[in-house]
């Protein structure tokens, strides 16, 4: 991923000298249980962790091996039995690439979750301040995009809150179910290698021995984690086009902050544009789009191919640290958004009443007027208001089928503004377990 969509911390897991330290890791630790059940000595054991464990391996060296073996674990491991000596005939004993390769990536693939995981629980405490800020902030609810009923600002805060809940659960499975290890050696079968380093290696690197590895970890288990990774991409749209939309000039109910000395348009100087936002559904895009290749990879031919080897070196780094980037951003806009209850309350105005039409039209039905009657009366009235031909309240207090089954005052309370929050509490006590 570039530069520009990375943060340091993420990117850290994927760089070259991270992963060979991983490697070096899983091929010291089988040196050690294979010491401690005698299948080597277990001197070397310890000389393989002496002579490399504080080693910075040299990429280039590895890379020109490579060049020639065409193979980047042989490549790893020559360079790495120039620094251990002659007891590095004892390394990668029974084991084959695989096992170094998907015990690897497993690992970096938990540790991304650890710092994706912690991401959304960054997000989840902006969007419960914000939510508790906003609790009783009156705005217009739309569906299809248009005018229907009064909710909160508050509520829109405590619904994105809940979704990220959500996300955190699948991130936590995910991440559990993608922290396996195999060291099963050739075609899975621990011919020549003891189940025992699997299980020894596993402990060691804090994952849990993959049940049947064949000759590679299943890969239903990484399509699941990508595939986790793209709802959590696509809950952060959600949340983004919401501010979009709610930025747009006409509504502007709320909008990413502007700091002094942004500009938002090389032409207009008057600009002010959701670019955080918009960014934001196109990293979207890019993460959802990498779990498609990852679900097609679970279909590997007999006990391993590496079709999905080329998938797995871009979707693993890219996929995580694009989703970190994001998870960030997101963060940042829902802390500084700026939010405007005055022009809420001015939207909520917008059409003269009309978003009360449910409560009169049920107000009708327990006066005893049919069903069908009551939303032909309603609707009548209401369709003026609609083209901005006067005020609902009053061509309702005008129309006789209404005003014979309910009094002016009986109107005006439908109109009401608070009967529509007064189970905001309920709402939020089980968003955030209080109100």
């Amino acid at each position: 991923m570039i530069p520009r969509y990375s943060r340091p911390e993420m990117v850290a897991i994927w760089e070259p000298q991270t992963r060979f330290k991983i490697w070096f890791e899983i091929e010291a630790y089988a040196c050690e249980a294979l010491a401690e059940i005698g299948v080597i000595p277990k001197e070397s054991a310890a000389a393989i962790w002496k002579n490399a464990k504080d080693v910075t391996f040299d990429v280039a060296r590895i890379d020109e091996i490579e060049r020639v073996t065409k193979h980047d674990v042989i490549a790893f491991l020559t360079h790495l039995a120039e620094f251990i000596g002659p007891d590095s005939r004892f390394v990668h004993q029974g084991m084959t690439s695989s096992d170094v390769l998907d015990t690897c990536l497993a690992v970096q693939l938990k540790r991304a979750s650890d710092i994706l995981i912690k991401d959304v629980d960054d997000l989840l405490a902006a969007l419960e301040r914000r939510a508790f800020e906003h609790k009783m902030t009156p705005t217009i609810g739309r569906s299809h995009g248009i005018h229907a009923e009064p909710v909160t600002f508050g509520l829109k805060m405590a619904q994105a809150h809940a979704e990220f809940q959500r996300c955190r659960a699948r991130l936590v499975a995910a991440r559990e179910e993608i922290a396996t290890c195999a060291i099963s050696g050739a075609v899975g079968t621990f011919a020549n290698i003891d189940p025992r380093v699997e299980e020894y290696v596993a402990t060691k690197l804090g994952l849990k021995p993959e049940p049947v590895s064949t000759q590679v970890i299943p890969r239903d288990r990484h399509a699941m984690f990508f595939a986790t990774l793209g709802v959590v991409a696509s809950s952060i749209e959600r949340v983004a086009v919401e501010i979009r939309h709610l930025q747009r000039t006409e509504v502007l109910e709320a909008e990413e902050y502007f700091s002094e000395g942004q500009k938002g348009s090389s032409a207009m100087p008057h600009k002010r544009n959701p670019v955080l936002t918009e960014n934001l559904t196109g990293l979207a895009r890019l993460v959802r789009g990498m779990s498609a290749p990852a679900m097609e990879n679970v279909a590997l031919w007999h006990e391993r191919d590496i079709s999905h080897s080329s998938v797995e070196r871009m979707i693993g780094p890219d996929a995580t640290i694009t989703l970190d980037f994001a998870l960030a951003r997101l963060t940042g806009v829902i802390d500084k958004l700026l939010v405007y209850p005055a022009n809420m309350q001015k939207n909520l105005d917008r059409l003269g009443g009309l978003v009360h039409s449910q409560r009169v039209l049920l107000a009708l039905t327990q006066k005893g007027v049919s069903r069908e009657d009551s939303y032909a009366y309603v609707q009548r009235n209401a369709m003026p208001v609609w083209r901005g031909e006067g005020d609902f309240l009053t061509l309702l207090k005008k129309d006789k089928d209404v005003s014979g089954k309910l009094s002016d005052g009986e109107l005006e309370e439908l109109f009401d503004l608070g009967y529509h929050t007064k189970h905001v509490d309920t709402i939020f006590r089980r968003v955030f377990g209080r109100a």
